[in-house]
């Protein structure tokens, strides 16, 4: 089994798309109502659709990069504005946190091994 994508709901696309544009995603389906991003590595996608009125739905997004402090610092002269800026975490991960024009929590992080393998990794 893999993860397909993740549709996150927005309440402009068209500020949405620029947002995840300026982030560096690949737009690869644009519609009034609907857009689909590829990610600049590996093979996973994203998805936005259009909702009447803003959702909150509780969920967080997480990219992964492992130059995270350069995509922030990037991002930063783009005029993206972050939550918080890269802090090295408790459980071993360092994460930058933002929010789109929607109102959806994304964090941009790296986590390297610790992802897969943290020190408390459940053995099956």
């Amino acid at each position: 089994m893999d993860l397909n994508q993740v549709t996150l709901p927005v309440f402009d696309m068209k500020k949405a798309v620029a947002f995840y544009q300026v982030l560096g995603f690949t737009l690869i389906v644009d519609t009034p109502h609907y857009a689909r991003f590829e990610c600049p590595m590996g093979q996973s996608t994203f998805s936005l659709s259009l909702e009447p009125e803003p959702i909150g739905n509780g969920a967080v997004i997480y990219f992964e990069h492992a130059e995270l402090d350069t995509w922030v610092n990037d991002l930063l002269a783009k005029g993206i504005e972050f939550a918080q800026l890269p802090t090295d975490e408790a459980y071993l991960w360092r994460e930058a946190i933002l929010f789109d024009p929607s109102g959806n929590k994304l964090k941009l992080y790296w986590a390297g091994d610790n992802r897969l393998n943290p020190p408390w990794r459940v053995n099956s």
